[in-house]
């Protein structure tokens, strides 16, 4: 960031700086945009994917094989990604892939943790939407952004104001109001689940909780104490995820698999649900890139609520209270609560940001200050 001076004697952005800053502010919020729109197409799909309307064609897909298939398609494409900013340059990927993942394993090591975790939770998702409701599973999955939070600050360091923890308890208090279950029976109504089944999927909701909010915060870490390009960072967790992905896949359904096969049950939904999978993990390491886990958590839950404009209007299977337009105005109310500090942060990093700049400990490839946090 350039200074001028004034004739008052304060400084003032120039041109090209602001043009900068604009630009960092756009990506952030195209960001967290695309997040919201994929948040949604996954939810929905997902769950429609897992009932048993696609059933009478054979086989349901296993989950293990399409977490494999999400991690394939998310290593292809940061591959490319890299090979792009590389000039499409051959010689300079193998280098690139060499020098960052191979001659460096105890960086690449570190990975192995969340990538772990991230596959774990992966496979739980699927666990959750196929024994719960989706009221309940909406709901409970909200805790991750308490998680989240709480991870923050306890591994960044981060503090929260006052105002930035109400936020918080805001939007968990509106969606609850927003996914309340209703007492009124719907024909689509799962009227089959068992007190056993609604256990297991509560549990993984809840176990999937817990580990996004540490793998998410973790990951935000390395890459902030890292000048290591964020597609490196996702190739090196899709390669562990690989590894534990198909671990999964052999040792909970490998019987499954040499009977019909690990695509089985695969079709032209099935596949949409892995790509919006093998996307989310690229556009969440975006989000952490040009914000922060706890924003990305609001984007979640704003999507949340389309999911649910989406089924009523759409798929007719909700019918929405005065309970959930309450909800949705304190979801509203706690995204702006927690936008407004979110402006003060940034304007006081920005001025870190500058007296780094000019003593040479700004970190600039990776868009964070490497010192701030």
């Amino acid at each position: 960031m350039v200074l001028n001076g004034t004739k008052q004697g304060h400084p003032s952005l120039s041109p090209v700086s602001v043009s900068s800053e604009v630009s960092i502010i756009s990506l952030k919020y195209v960001s967290l945009g695309v997040l919201v729109l994929q948040t949604t197409s996954l939810v929905l799909t997902m769950r429609y994917s897992r009932t048993n309307v696609l059933q009478s064609d054979g086989p349901r897909y296993l989950a293990s094989s399409a977490v494999v298939c999400a991690e394939v398609l998310k290593i292809v494409t940061c591959i490319l990604l890299v090979f792009k900013d590389h000039s499409f340059s051959v010689r300079a990927l193998n280098r690139v892939l060499k020098e960052e993942i191979i001659n460096k394993p105890l960086l690449t090591l570190k990975l192995a943790i969340p990538s772990g975790i991230y596959t774990l939770q992966n496979n739980l998702l699927y666990v959750a939407l196929s024994n719960l409701d989706a009221a309940t599973y909406q709901v409970t999955y909200q805790l991750k952004i308490l998680t989240t939070a709480l991870f923050s600050v306890s591994m960044l360091g981060k503090k929260l104001s006052i105002y930035q923890w109400l936020s918080l308890v805001i939007l968990m208090t509106g969606i609850a109001l927003v996914q309340w279950p209703t007492e009124v029976t719907s024909s689509t109504k799962q009227e089959d689940l068992t007190a056993s089944s609604q256990l297991i999927g509560l549990l993984a909701v809840l176990v999937a909780c817990f580990s996004s909010g540490f793998a998410g915060v973790y990951f935000e870490k390395i890459l902030k104490e890292s000048k290591q390009s964020v597609w490196i960072r996702n190739i090196q967790l899709g390669l562990f995820g690989l590894i534990f992905g198909l671990g999964g896949v052999f040792a909970y359904d490998g019987e499954r698999v040499q009977e019909n096969g690990l695509f089985q049950g695969y079709n032209s939904l099935t596949w949409t649900v892995v790509a919006l999978q093998a996307l989310g993990g690229l556009v969440i390491a975006a989000v952490i890139k040009y914000a922060d886990n706890i924003l990305k958590g609001f984007a979640t839950s704003i999507s949340i609520i389309l999911s649910t404009l989406i089924s009523y209007f759409l798929l007719e299977d909700f019918d929405p209270t005065s309970v959930f337009f309450l909800g949705a105005m304190l979801v509203i109310a706690a995204t702006f609560l927690y936008g407004y500090e979110s402006q003060w942060e940034r304007t006081e990093r920005d001025s870190l940001r500058i007296e780094r700049r000019e003593t040479g400990t700004w970190n600039g490839t990776d868009g964070a200050c490497m010192a701030c946090d």
